[in-house]
């Protein structure tokens, strides 16, 4: 397996990009650099798209148990060298060990939901209004996949997309984000050359988004668009790819609400709280951003959560006992900084935490939060856990749903019924009861409302997105066109 990651990778070659920039690639905790790449250009991304045009053709009529042998390889290939893997997603995102063994496994499980995919490209045959004919339906995959993966799960949410697409014969050319170019695409290239993936099916373009971020979505050879990231940037590409008549899908951002109604379990709700707020650091698009406590139960609640969050240990992610890493790069923390900042002089309180050194924002809760607050309104993205009081089931369901975002969410109550009443009210794709947001099963549809997003990802539902129907007619007797031609004869 190649572990020189200095090149992009076009047609199965390793090679430089193009461009006379350098994209320097440096490890959030130490700001060590990782590794120097000569960024692509608009005729490398050309190169990419033909090369996977070509190869695509082929590998559409490859047979099933191919397609799944070629995936379960790449299993072996990954497990092969999970340490080297687990390295760079830890020096790479700044993810903590425990949260990158995680992630490993989770990439682990997607991939093995896709082997079953060849065989699962049903299609029907169904009746027809007209005397003598069969109508036949064929699944067929849509060609190329354009695919733009995230900084915050580059492992796991790259191959989220891969693996299916090749899976129902598709090819790729993937763009992986600026701060994770090895851990969201490169890494990949290596993998799958090594389980012997036919060249040109895989191909990884590493260039700035300003330089070549639109032609990814806006050139005419990929089908479908893949994304992970903002809303902002997938309001974006959603429009470039409407524009070119391209499908896309795409998974942004989240305002995700936790919400510990007063027959809730407190022990349970605060250890489900405090999981689903600080695990990877919160930056994570399912994280709990907005935590609504019933007022009978919020201050035992609030004191029980400050004392265990005290608990977490943050700082250097590569120690297997750390809870709470590095965020991404400084813009990260001082964004958050300034909301703290703009929130404390509305009245909100530090319980715990506010300070942060270099790009460690040490973990913190706020109390005396509103649903105002900028805290509150905006999707923190970092370790920054803020309580908010609420008295009626209706007030916390208007406040939940208050701002236009729906991917996922959690509910806490002895009374299962009670929660679940709640849950049906809240307007998300996706929400848990007496558990937390950050839920991702291999089999289950993934995906967001409003502007967290279009289409689901996972299951028989990526099926849906990665592939397209064809009709096709049998006419098996001489049809009747009644007056128009007997007419004529």
């Amino acid at each position: 397996m190649n572990t020189d990651f200095s090149n992009i990778y076009i047609n199965g070659e390793w090679r430089k990009g193009s461009s006379d920039s350098l994209m320097k690639n440096t490890n959030p905790f130490t700001e060590e650099e990782l590794v120097t790449i000569q960024a692509a250009t608009k005729e490398d991304l050309d190169e990419a798209y033909e090369a996977a045009r070509i190869a695509q053709a082929e590998w559409a009529n490859e047979l099933p148990q191919n397609k799944r042998a070629v995936l379960e390889k790449v299993a072996d290939v990954m497990q092969e060298n999970e340490e080297l893997i687990l390295d760079w997603i830890i020096k790479e995102s700044g993810s903590t060990y425990m949260k990158a063994i995680s992630e490993f496994r989770a990439s682990i499980n997607i991939l093995k939901e896709s082997t079953t995919y060849p065989y699962r490209m049903e299609g029907k045959i169904l009746p027809s209004q007209t005397a003598g004919k069969e109508n036949r339906v064929y699944r067929n995959p849509l060609g190329v996949i354009g695919i733009i993966s995230p900084w915050n799960f580059p492992f796991h949410l790259a191959i989220r997309s891969i693996a299916p697409a090749i899976a129902t014969g598709n090819a790729v050319v993937i763009k992986p984000a600026t701060d994770t170019p090895v851990t969201g695409g490169l890494i990949f290239a290596s993998i799958f050359e090594a389980a012997g993936l036919p060249k040109g099916l895989i191909n990884v373009i590493v260039g700035r988004g300003s330089e070549i971020g639109d032609e990814i979505v806006t050139h005419p050879t990929p089908r479908l668009i893949s994304f992970t990231g903002s809303t902002e940037v997938g309001r974006h590409i959603g429009e470039l790819a409407g524009k070119n008549l391209k499908k896309s899908a795409l998974e942004l951002g989240g305002n995700n609400v936790f919400i510990a109604l007063k027959e809730a379990d407190i022990d349970q709700a605060v250890d489900s709280a405090l999981f689903g707020k600080f695990y990877h650091q919160g930056q994570i698009c399912m994280a709990i951003n907005r935590i609504f406590v019933h007022q009978d139960i919020y201050e035992e609640f609030a004191e029980t959560f400050v004392q265990r969050a005290k608990n977490l240990k943050f700082g250097d992610p590569s120690k297997k006992d750390t809870n709470v890493g590095p965020l991404i790069n400084r813009d990260q923390v001082d964004r958050i900084l300034k909301d703290i900042e703009a929130s404390v002089s509305q009245g909100a309180k530090i319980r715990v935490g506010g300070n942060a050194e270099g790009n460690v924002l040490e973990p913190t809760v706020i109390t005396d939060v509103n649903n105002e607050m900028p805290l509150a309104k905006n999707e923190i993205f970092g370790p920054v856990a803020i309580l908010i009081p609420f008295e009626k089931d209706e007030d916390v369901v208007q406040m939940a749903n208050a701002y236009p975002y729906g991917l996922s969410g959690a509910v806490h109550s002895k009374n299962i019924e009670h929660a679940t009443d709640m849950a049906h009210e809240i307007h998300t794709g996706m929400i848990h009861i007496n558990d937390q947001s950050v839920n991702d099963e291999p089999h289950m549809p993934f995906g967001g409302e409003k502007d967290s997003g279009l289409g689901r990802f996972n299951g028989e539902w990526v099926l849906e997105e990665f592939t397209t129907l064809k009709w096709l007619s049998v006419q098996r007797t001489p049809r009747n066109y009644g007056p128009f031609i007997s007419q004529l004869k």
